[in-house]
């Protein structure tokens, strides 16, 4: 059981609206743990609708998740490089990386298990090995570590921004700049707890570096590199400068030309110092066979 504490800054505000903006808890989580008597104000349990005021003082006592039993399943991999540390992976399209609430099977995760006797156990029994991670219909390269040393290694290069992640997006519209920086900081869309939005409360600092590689009628064919790394980071940014990326029906729409089964985004590069050798290495995974198909339906559409 985890107990938080905040205090109130503004006047008027639903608690079960306040709570739902200051953690990851979805609204109707918070009314059922108000329900449940786990949500208090100024040390007295607190109805859902209960008008906050400035100073009031909340807590919330949030259960911990029962883990998942996760199995460890014969799922074939596009294994880029492996070694005792780590595995690089071609992730394909369709594919969730760890388990979660109502996926509990076919997962990266599950496919690791059954790949690599042994993963680093830092992130528990639901993320074993997972040190990043990408969207489910996102696809490319994925480092996963095998044991503690490396994750923590993996991490620390991730913070300090040493391991370089970079994409090739089909983005909606033709972008005007050969290149630049989206400096806007993302949190979660107060209206859609499911969406991420660009947003300056409760929100945390994400770059985007993009490079316009070719540009088509209608479309524009883009290397983004991330210098952080939030969730939906490129389809929110991309999104954001009104060019989101092609085929994404939750910050775009579907695409015209074909069914990309969600976003045209794939992972394409990767380097990283080896945890053991402290030798750079770079990864690359080509392009999928429907990425591939929709830059040859956008030139033809050109002509």
């Amino acid at each position: 059981m985890e107990t938080l504490q905040w205090i109130a800054e503004t006047e008027g505000v639903r608690l079960d609206k306040y709570l739902s903006e200051h953690t990851d808890l979805s609204r109707t989580r918070v009314q059922s743990l108000c329900s449940e008597g786990k949500v208090t104000v100024n040390g007295k349990p607190a109805k859902s609708a209960l008008k906050l005021e400035s100073g009031d003082v909340i807590s919330a006592e949030i259960p911990e998740e029962v883990p998942l039993d996760v199995q460890a399943e014969n799922i074939p991999l596009d294994i880029l490089y492996e070694d005792s540390d780590i595995i690089v992976i071609n992730k394909p399209k369709g594919m969730v990386v760890h388990p979660a609430a109502g996926v509990s099977s076919g997962t990266l995760v599950n496919a690791l298990l059954y790949h690599c006797q042994d993963l680093s156990g830092i992130n528990g029994v639901l993320r074993p090995g997972i040190v990043h991670r990408i969207d489910k219909d996102t696809t490319g390269c994925l480092v996963a570590c095998k044991n503690d040393m490396a994750h923590r290694a993996i991490a620390k290069q991730l913070e300090d921004k040493t391991c370089h992640r970079e994409y090739l997006a089909l983005c909606d519209g033709v972008i005007d700049h050969e290149e630049g920086l989206i400096d806007a900081p993302i949190g979660r869309d107060p209206r859609d707890r499911k969406k991420m939005t660009v947003i300056d409360k409760n929100s945390k600092d994400a770059r985007t570096h993009f490079t316009v590689k070719e540009r088509f009628d209608g479309y524009t064919l883009a290397d983004c590199r991330l210098e952080t790394g939030r969730t939906h980071q490129i389809r929110v940014h991309m999104s954001y400068i009104h060019h989101p990326v092609t085929g994404d029906t939750v910050y775009g729409s579907s695409c015209k030309l074909m069914d990309t089964q969600g976003q045209a985004l794939h992972a394409y590069k990767l380097s990283l110092i080896h945890p053991s050798t402290g030798k750079e290495m770079t990864f690359e995974a080509p392009l999928p066979e429907y990425f591939e198909t929709l830059l040859e339906l956008v030139r033809t559409h050109e002509r």
